[in-house]
């Protein structure tokens, strides 16, 4: 059997000890991150060779290899916060209530109105203004450059900010630079610091291998006992080109599978010899199911006015479909 391999990968990546992201505790074996949007993934391995060397030509006599390396690569397409936390290594916050409140930034381009007053209330939305989180109003140019030039605020309302308006013409263009309070469970925070990293995992892949000789694509897994995710990730904010991919890049180690506690293996790969068929019956998607048809299951001897209305109103739609067909 020959076959050849054009398809991405599924992957599944698997606690190896109880693992806590966020406010979630997986317990060992329980998937923690699957990756349905990948772009490439590739299994690479790479091995050491040195040689005995000597003779007319210093030609090569023996060789001895080592320092065998197994590398999976993934790059994803999208990133899910949990995805992120495994990449990296970094915490995730995610508040349980309404009532775990978080700061976020904000800065809105406005002017000033009458009485001194600067309405953020489209900007802020359901949000509140933070009067004790730091707050700084700039005087900008009509494109909306600043100058330098700030203005303090005398008081901070939930979606307002005023400024003294007998010293500060109505329509002064300005940048307001503030925090609203959110609510924590709305939030998904990622903190990246210098002595977490990224871990280990038992990482399943799920692809499809084509057989040569008739064409037909055979389900392929791949099992990684022991796998380390390098904590290297670049994100590229761009306005043009493609968007940002996300590449987890995972070194391999000898590792036991569930099921064999006895031999260590960096990798196992199956092909599983049963083709799958890809001449599927078509079915219409307009196709009429009578089952969900409504049934009217009246009492004859109930005087009930709700019965009666119901089927009055069974008489008359069976009339006048029947009229209508004679037509």
């Amino acid at each position: 059997m020959k076959f050849g391999v054009r398809e991405i990968c599924d992957v599944v990546f698997k606690a190896k000890e109880p693992t806590k992201i966020g406010n979630k505790v997986f317990q060992a074996g329980q998937p923690v991150l699957y990756i349905d949007t990948a772009k490439t993934s590739t299994v690479e391995g790479a091995a050491t060779t040195v040689y005995a060397q000597g003779g007319k030509g210093n030609t090569r006599l023996i060789a001895w290899e080592g320092e065998k390396t197994l590398t999976f690569t993934v790059e994803d397409a999208l990133l899910s916060p949990i995805g992120f936390s495994v990449l990296s290594g970094a915490g995730l916050f995610k508040g349980n209530s309404s009532n775990d409140q978080v700061h976020v930034h904000m800065t809105t381009a406005t002017s000033v109105g009458s009485n001194g007053e600067i309405s953020l209330a489209n900007a802020v939305g359901g949000k509140e203004i933070c009067p004790t989180a730091p707050l700084f109003i700039s005087k900008a140019e009509a494109d909306g450059s600043v100058t330098g030039t700030m203005f303090d605020a005398k008081n901070v309302t939930t979606n307002s900010v005023f400024v003294d308006g007998t010293n500060i013409a109505e329509g002064t263009k300005v940048v307001v630079d503030y925090y609203v309070k959110a609510d924590g469970s709305n939030i998904s925070e990622l903190q990246i610091n210098a002595k977490d990293f990224a871990g280990y995992y038992y990482v399943e892949a799920s692809t499809l291998f084509r057989r040569e000789d008739t064409g037909k694509d055979m389900p392929a897994e791949i099992t990684f006992p022991k796998i380390k995710i390098q904590s290297n990730f670049t994100f590229t904010m761009a306005s043009e080109g493609d968007p940002s991919t996300f590449t987890f890049t995972m070194d391999a180690f000898p590792g036991y599978t569930y099921f064999d506690q006895d031999k260590e293996v960096l990798c196992v790969m199956q092909v599983i010899d049963e083709s799958i068929d890809d001449t599927a019956d078509i079915d219409s998607v307009m196709k009429h199911d009578a089952t969900k048809e409504t049934q009217i299951d009246v009492d004859l001897t109930d005087n009930n006015s709700e019965n009666a209305s119901t089927l009055e109103a069974y008489d008359s739609w069976t009339s006048n479909s029947t009229n209508n067909s004679g037509n």
